[in-house]
């Protein structure tokens, strides 16, 4: 049976409830930053094509789509070069942006996608937060340091990922081939020459060079489905280079963001995204 409410019970439970709505909503706000490109499949035959979806907020589900316009860069690398996609086989459909490549002889191809800055404003609690969860601590840091949580934030981002896809059975060297984008991650060895239970020592650029101490997470999907890795993170060190080990067999993605103050400019923060995904078994 339904109990009426008192108008002073109701009034305690509207504060309630547009608390916990608020509190989704940051949490879906913080979680809804990363993004990947993510094959239909990483092992893919000579001569054939894959569909290839890029995820704007987490490593399973996407929560917005890039327009076309929001492209930089859209590119492939194979055994013949580097070649640019062709935007207008770019699909937005709902949540996710979508595009094929055709794969011709076998090699280790590298897919990349570069988007072109954007801004955002932020209330000082969602700053926060998302510093928090996604993965940047050291300006968290510094803001806690210098008495400035309480303060809004105006940030210019960009994001630029790439995917390695394994063609045929031929292992190929331009896997570390540098696209040029402002942050990027590059493998020191083929992943695709390694096995579960191996490391891989990948290097992390920013506007073409090393950067040191940089804070760097890892993680992924495991093999057939079957859930997800546990994410973990790690430093790069000196020279820009981070080990990663690739203790089970599945699909990984490495992502770091490089975030960094700057004065005189129409915003306080910019960031470059990067992140890379492959597939181990």
């Amino acid at each position: 049976m339904l109990v009426p409410q008192t108008p002073a019970r109701a009034r305690r439970i509207v504060p309630a409830v547009a608390a916990v709505t608020l509190l989704l909503a940051s949490a879906s706000f913080a979680a809804a930053h990363d993004m990947f490109l993510k094959p239909t499949r990483f092992f893919a035959p000579e001569n054939g094509e894959v569909r290839v979806r890029l995820l704007n907020g987490t490593f399973s589900k996407s929560e917005n789509s890039i327009a076309r316009n929001r492209l930089g860069d859209a590119s492939v690398l194979t055994p013949r070069g580097r070649i640019k996609l062709d935007t207008a086989e770019w699909g937005v459909k709902g949540d996710t942006s979508t595009f094929h490549i055709h794969t011709r002889a076998a090699g280790t191809y590298v897919i990349g996608v570069s988007t072109k800055p954007n801004r955002i404003d932020l209330s000082a609690d969602d700053f926060n937060l998302y510093l928090k969860d996604d993965g940047i601590p050291d300006v968290l840091e510094a803001r806690r340091k210098a008495g400035e949580l309480n303060k809004p934030a105006k940030e210019r981002y960009h994001k630029h990922v790439k995917a390695m896809l394994q063609v045929g059975t031929l292992r190929t060297d331009h896997y570390a081939e540098v696209f040029g984008y402002p942050a990027e991650i590059i493998p020191m060895v083929n992943p695709y020459t390694l096995q579960k239970g191996a490391t891989l020592r990948v290097k992390t650029l920013v506007d073409g060079k090393a950067t040191g101490n940089q804070y760097v997470l890892y993680g992924g999907e495991l093999a057939n489905g079957t859930g997800a890795m546990e994410q973990k993170d790690t430093r790069s060190d000196a020279q820009g280079f981070a080990n990663i080990p690739l203790s089970q067999a599945g699909v990984y993605y490495i992502k770091f963001i490089n975030m960094t103050k700057v004065a005189k400019d129409t915003v306080d923060y910019e960031s470059k995204w990067a992140t890379l995904t492959f597939e181990v078994r």
